[in-house]
């Protein structure tokens, strides 16, 4: 075989090898997606499903190799950019117990940083559909 070919053929083999394994193992991007969440209020009996819109997926990173002390670095994750509040009445709140609650509904997503007021920006949290009425209590 003539060399020159015998490179192009390894290149385009390598190439297209890549782009199968980086196609096989890509994770979800950071977009929107339809999301059951609970909905509960201290002083209510139960909590209430509904559907929203959430923002989900991965970001690229990075990890600095040299590690200076004091110094600032942000890993982006998965974000809303916008948002707006519905506002639901939970059923069966005692009289006394204002039964509005309000929840996000994302409009659009991004990776940025972690915005501790409309995010939950901890390494395990709880899952959306979490309710703490479900957890027996014991005196």
């Amino acid at each position: 075989m003539i060399p020159h070919l015998k490179t192009r053929l390894f290149h385009y083999i390598r190439n297209r090898l890549a782009v199968i394994l980086f196609s096989a193992f890509q994770l979800p991007p950071c977009q929107l997606i339809n999301q059951t969440v609970s909905l509960e209020k201290e002083g209510c009996p139960s909590c209430h499903p509904v559907e929203t819109t959430i923002c989900s997926g991965h970001c690229i990173t990075k990890d600095p190799v040299i590690k200076i002390p004091f110094s600032n670095v942000y890993q982006h994750v998965c974000t809303y950019r916008d948002l707006y509040y519905k506002t639901f009445e939970l059923p069966d709140c005692p009289p006394g117990v204002d039964p509005i609650v309000t929840y996000p509904v994302a409009l659009n997503c991004h990776c940025g940083r972690c915005a501790m007021d409309t995010s939950d920006c901890t390494f395990e949290s709880l899952q959306p559909d979490f309710c703490m009425n479900d957890i027996p209590f014991y005196y």
